[in-house]
């Protein structure tokens, strides 16, 4: 069965021609045993992105076979909120094929698959960052496969420093945009060939963090009596943490925050035509000299991230019994 299955997905390879077709044959036959899993993965070619996210995606329907309204991406210490899913269905990363496991203390380590504020969701808890060491493709796929999964809407968390001196450690930030550092240095997983029929060779950034959604949060806030700051995040690659030099730049260029992750996976939702919505939590202040104060830590991280989760979940919470569509 595994072998007849793996033959139909190498088909579908080179013969779908809508990303629709390829989500419609991925609902077929997801009792077949799915192939084993890869710790790193060439992803190359478009056939290969496409190959790739068929088999992860069976692997997934082989266990939650119902389709994802909305995919929840949890960052470093938020991962709280998945306890919240009803009936879930846990998957580790390790288990799908083409995926990683994560490496980072507060981060799990698996998809999350169940009811969650009568909508049902799909959520990463935890993600596998750049500096990691692996392609940026392959550290994406998750996206692809939520995609594929039916999901039409990501929420995206991280864990940031504070830039803007205005922040505090505890704000709640709605990403109004992001300066994607690792994209313009060539880290980019659009780069390469591209599959049309999982978006178009040149997206549209302009709108990458849906005006709807926004206004929506920002309604949320005020129905819900939790303030939330509104920023631009820089996503750098880490996992150093940044020198005064470059935390000023970042604020002459307009950022107020700085974070690790959430870029290149927001230009690969967009790519695939899924609305976004981000929020980052703020951890630490970004410090210009030591006589500021000590300089950040991934211990301070998490203990602001495990102070600020019950915020977010009972944010996200309240935003999910509105309407999303």
């Amino acid at each position: 069965m595994a072998e007849e299955h793996l033959h139909r997905c190498n088909f579908c390879v080179n013969s779908f021609a809508t990303f629709d077709l390829l989500r419609a044959h991925l609902h077929q036959d997801h009792n077949a045993a799915p192939p084993p899993p890869e710790p790193k993965i060439d992803i190359s070619t478009a056939e290969d992105l496409e190959r790739h996210i068929i088999n992860a995606t069976a692997h997934v329907r082989h266990k939650a076979p119902k389709d994802w309204e909305v995919f929840i991406v949890l960052g470093s210490g938020l991962g709280s909120l998945a306890e919240s899913v009803q009936n879930p269905i846990k998957i580790p990363y390790g288990e799908i094929p083409g995926f990683a496991s994560s490496t980072v203390p507060g981060h799990v380590g698996q998809f999350v698959i169940g009811e969650f504020q009568g909508k049902y969701v799909g959520v990463m808890q935890g993600r596998v960052h750049f500096y990691e060491g692996l392609p940026v493709r392959q550290i994406t796929l998750p996206i692809r496969v939520a995609k594929a999964m039916g999901a039409k809407i990501m929420i995206i968390t991280n864990a940031v420093g504070a830039i803007n001196p205005t922040f505090q450690v505890g704000d709640l930030m709605l990403i109004n945009d992001h300066i994607n550092f690792l994209g313009m240095a060539g880290q980019n997983p659009l780069i390469g060939p591209n599959s049309n029929s999982l978006g178009p060779r040149f997206p549209q950034m302009t709108d990458a963090y849906s005006p709807r959604l926004k206004s929506l949060a920002l309604q949320v806030s005020k129905d819900i009596g939790i303030p939330i700051q509104n920023g631009v995040l820089c996503s750098q690659s880490g996992p150093m943490y940044e020198t005064p030099a470059e935390i000023k730049f970042f604020r002459i260029i307009g950022g107020d925050a700085v974070g690790m992750s959430v870029a290149n996976e927001v230009l690969v939702a967009r790519h695939s035509n899924m609305e976004v919505l981000g929020f980052s939590s703020v951890t630490n202040v970004a410090r210009l000299s030591l006589e500021e104060g000590p300089p950040p830590s991934h211990e301070e991280v998490m203990e602001a991230a495990n102070f600020i989760g019950p915020k977010l979940v009972k944010f996200i919470s309240a935003l999910l019994q509105y309407p999303l569509y």
